[in-house]
């Protein structure tokens, strides 16, 4: 429960009325005269609770509950902090690697059938791409194997970061700075985890995915 101090009635209304996901919240003006708080010290507040995901807002369906996701949070803070020059790629780059390595088995153990034939198609696609003419850089086939490999993680927090962590990786545009060779022996090692996650080599996926890390130094970007 929030502190009485923290000047927030929205945010505590909804913890103290145990709203659940999709239920509805009274307007405004309703939580106006019930909380004792101006309609427009409520829209700020709502306009925060919004950003941050807690609620959504919309025509004819009113201002709704929605289920916890910690990602609206982390990502619009990553990008402040990058954008401020408060925090670094590097940095999220750092924890990102500690969170794949440590999660790791835990991971790969929960995924689905489904999730290895998917992994294998990310495979195929990423090597179409970089055998085509002309060549394409499989930034979306890179980004969706690495976040559904842990996709399973019932932790919203690890998710949230991942997905904020490649966001960044995106924003930065690092890839630009990547030859072709680099690219080659990226997608050499992705081959190489996925063959051993289908074939419950997890060991071993985990060991080629911590080698594969080690590429960032000759590139001065993440993999």
């Amino acid at each position: 429960m929030m502190r009485d101090r923290i000047d927030y009635q929205f945010l505590q209304y909804l913890i103290a009325q145990k709203l659940k996901p999709g239920d509805r919240v009274p307007s405004l003006s309703d939580l106006s005269d019930e909380l004792g708080v101006s309609v427009g010290k409520l829209r700020e507040q709502l306009e925060v609770a919004r950003l941050l995901g807690y609620v959504s807002v919309r025509p004819r369906l009113g201002i709704r509950r929605e289920a916890f996701d910690f990602y609206p949070a982390a990502n619009a803070s990553l990008m402040f902090g990058l954008a401020t020059g408060e925090a670094s790629f590097q940095q999220i780059s750092e924890l990102r690697r500690m969170l794949e390595a440590n999660m790791w088995l835990k991971a790969v153990t929960c995924l689905t059938p489904a999730d290895k034939d998917r992994l294998r198609q990310l495979v195929v696609q990423a090597w179409e791409k970089l055998q085509g003419a002309p060549v394409h850089i499989p930034n979306g086939e890179h980004r969706e194997l690495h976040l559904t490999i842990f996709s399973r993680l019932e932790n919203p927090f690890v998710i949230a970061l991942l997905k904020a962590y490649w966001d960044a990786y995106e924003e930065t545009e690092l890839t630009r700075f990547a030859d072709y060779g680099y690219w080659l022996k990226v997608w050499d090692y992705h081959e190489g985890i996925v063959n051993a996650i289908c074939q419950g080599e997890y060991d071993r996926g985990q060991e080629l995915l911590v080698e594969h890390f080690q590429l960032l130094p000759t590139v001065t970007m993440p993999v």
